[in-house]
């Protein structure tokens, strides 16, 4: 019986080491990063003109649809920057053990919930911001730790 717990749990914790992020974004099934472009590079660390980027950027078009990674409740609104423009707006999420933000989203609402592959709202005009960028979905998690190995 002892041997029957220890092994229940240390499958369920090797489930939780494994989990990834499922689509986020129309047109990119398989949540592809951005690289670098002319305005940086998508990856987590990459250098700033203030800092580091604390997240990680997923390829999406201006204007498709983003979706629910998994279950995930709607935590209110996240704003990336102090100053407002086009592209200005994002959502708090948590769900799985995880509190994550995206932004350069418009959600369809700041509260609820949504299941795996329901539509939480729609890439904002990037291009407008920052012509020639890679249009994406920031990912970053609440204490800015590094989001990569959930894709």
């Amino acid at each position: 019986m002892k041997l029957y717990i220890l092994f229940s749990f240390l499958l369920l914790a090797g489930k939780k080491l494994q989990l990834k992020f499922g689509p986020l974004c129309s047109g990119n099934p398989i949540n592809s990063k951005r690289g670098c472009d002319k305005e940086g590079c998508g990856f987590y660390g990459a250098k700033r003109t203030h800092g580091s980027h604390e997240g990680l950027d997923i390829v999406c078009a201006d204007g498709a649809t983003v979706y629910a990674p998994f279950d995930v409740k709607l935590n209110g609104k996240a704003a990336p920057y102090k100053k407002n423009n086009a592209i200005n707006d994002g959502i708090n999420l948590s769900g799985e053990g995880l509190c994550f933000k995206l932004f350069y989203v418009k959600p369809d609402s700041y509260s609820g919930t949504l299941t795996k592959g329901q539509k939480i709202g729609t890439l904002l005009p990037m291009q407008n911001v920052y012509p020639g960028i890679t249009s994406h979905v920031h990912v970053q998690m609440c204490d800015k730790s590094d989001p990569t190995k959930y894709f």
